[in-house]
């Protein structure tokens, strides 16, 4: 029975830790070659891993008061969208003090960055 009892256990924890898929819009930063960031960026909404279809780009870029670290970034040229404002498609990884997302895809959302929202 305490055989039985674990496993239920470990299935639970296993459950407890999925991670999402969200889509981010945000302003890309460089913070040290290499590093990168997502800053004033909306709230993370569930999404799919896939590119955003252009009916989904906002033609207006929102500001948002988050910042995610941005991981996997190798694939995606970010050089080449360094302070764009981007649609950021990956896995969420809920993180203290700062988040990170694994990114799937970036979109170009507007060739400049917004200013950041009023505190």
């Amino acid at each position: 029975m305490s055989g039985l009892i674990a496993v239920v256990l470990a299935a639970q924890v296993v459950l407890s830790t999925k991670v999402d898929i969200v889509s981010v819009t945000g302003c890309l930063k460089e913070t040290t070659p290499n590093n990168w960031t997502l800053v004033n960026a909306t709230d993370p909404v569930p999404s799919s891993a896939n590119a955003p279809p252009p009916k989904d780009i906002p033609a207006t870029a929102p500001a948002g008061k988050n910042e995610f670290k941005l991981i996997g970034v190798s694939e995606f040229n970010l050089p080449s969208h360094k302070d764009h404002t981007v649609v950021v498609k990956g896995l969420l990884i809920k993180a203290t003090p700062v988040s990170r997302l694994n990114i799937t895809s970036v979109t170009v959302a507007s060739p400049s960055c917004v200013a950041p929202p009023p505190k």
